[in-house]
């Protein structure tokens, strides 16, 4: 299966990355005559990697290219795994990373070595916006936050020390979007580097790089991995970014993926396609029940008509995702009563799970949002996120009906 091309998500979901290069015992023993070569990619779930001189040790030290040390450098699960992300979001390489926050810390980190400012999307994830606002401004980094939807913003905001521009599309949790080849394009003019969470979309909904986006990250704990068992993360890119990433910031700060959880997310990949399509096809039937409901008073989900963006989601998107956030008109009273009487939707923090996982993000993932910064970029008490799950959609839709009814 060597350099192998697909054409197909779902075939390179299946089949990238599971090279005979990758596993060195494994294809060791082939060449033996003592075994075929395992058809799942094994698990190297060992912290370090013996050699037979010193010599040879140090040569792997020298070019790591050559052999595996320590798993803090490198591991073949790990490796196998980057190799499967690259493809999928047609990138030259890729960087597991131990969650989420860490592929977005790490990639931060590599972007920004001789500090600067950094041009954000005003509405990101709540741990991303408080890395951002509190612990790199004790780094001397600047950020200043803009409604990226309007890409003339982004280059007024942009000033002779911008060396980032850090977005989200669909954002977290209002679903915006953004115009990521308007967005490249400025960045390019301006010598920025582009980075985005494309964790929503994922890499069969959106793929940023042919768009011109530099830097894509993925929380593999969600849809990625998809069975909630995994807290793991990803950077995609330019092989050179990711080498530098892999070199410094990952190694000396640690947000290194265990193999297990590596082999996890492997085992979760190669049904991405199938799972992100029924993803997408239950929630824009869940969307639009819940706009005809007279408990809601908006809905935001791409794939709407209704979505003030759907324009644009139709043209840089392949599918519009299973994340839809709504507006309740009773506000935080009618938001926690909601999550509190579902039964099959489940009160969880997290998304992209086969199950369907509802938030209310006042009270959970945005409770550390200063209430003022929440209200500015549309964060209401009233504000209640859904992540729709692999179920019966009609069970989905009768749970709401139930739990929507209380409400009236």
């Amino acid at each position: 299966m060597e350099n192998k091309k697909y054409k197909g998500k779902a075939t390179e979901a299946i089949h990238a990355g599971e090279t005979l290069s990758t596993f060195p015992t494994a294809t060791q023993e082939h060449q033996a005559g003592k075994t075929g070569v395992p058809l799942l990619p094994p698990i190297y779930q060992n912290s370090t990697f013996q050699f037979q001189s010193a010599s040879e040790c140090a040569s792997a030290c020298i070019d790591e290219e050559s052999g595996y040390i320590y798993t803090r450098w490198g591991n073949p699960t790990q490796k196998a795994l980057e190799q499967k992300i690259a493809a999928l979001e047609g990138a030259e390489a890729a960087l597991a990373t131990a969650s989420g926050m860490g592929a977005i810390s790490t990639a931060l980190l590599t972007a920004l070595a001789d500090g600067g400012h950094v041009v954000a999307m005003e509405n990101l994830y709540s741990a991303t916006f408080q890395l951002l606002n509190e612990d790199l401004t004790q780094m001397g980094v600047e950020t200043t936050f803009v409604d990226a939807t309007d890409p003339n913003k982004i280059e007024s905001a942009i000033r002779p020390d911008t060396k980032i521009i850090y977005l989200e599309s669909p954002t977290n949790p209002l679903l915006k979007l953004v115009d990521l080849a308007a967005c490249a394009e400025i960045a390019k003019e301006h010598n920025i580097t582009t980075i985005i969470d494309n964790t929503f979309a994922t890499p069969c909904g959106q793929q940023p790089i042919p768009l011109g986006i530099d830097i894509v990250l993925h929380s593999m704990t969600k849809y990625l991995s998809g069975n909630g068992a995994v807290i793991a993360g990803v950077i995609v890119g330019e092989k050179g970014f990711i080498d530098k990433a892999q070199k410094g910031a990952l190694r000396n700060f640690g947000a290194v993926i265990s193999p297990f959880n590596a082999w996890l997310t492997l085992l979760g990949i190669p049904t991405l396609p199938l799972r992100f399509e029924k993803h997408c096809e239950n929630a824009l039937r869940v969307a639009a029940y819940l706009e005809e409901h007279p408990a809601v008073a908006w809905v935001r989900y791409p794939g709407l008509p209704s979505h003030p963006q759907h324009a644009l989601a139709e043209g840089q998107m392949n599918g519009f995702g299973g994340m839809i956030s709504i507006e309740l008109k009773g506000g935080r009273a009618t938001g926690e009563q909601l999550v509190n009487r579902l039964q099959i939707c489940t009160l969880a923090v997290s998304l992209g799970d086969v199950r369907t996982l509802v938030c209310h993000p006042a009270s959970t993932t945005h409770l550390l949002v200063p209430i003022e910064v929440r209200q500015q970029t549309g964060i209401t008490d009233g504000l209640v996120r859904f992540s729709i799950g692999l179920e019966n959609v009609e069970d989905i839709i009768a749970d709401l009906e139930q739990a929507l009814g209380t409400l009236l």
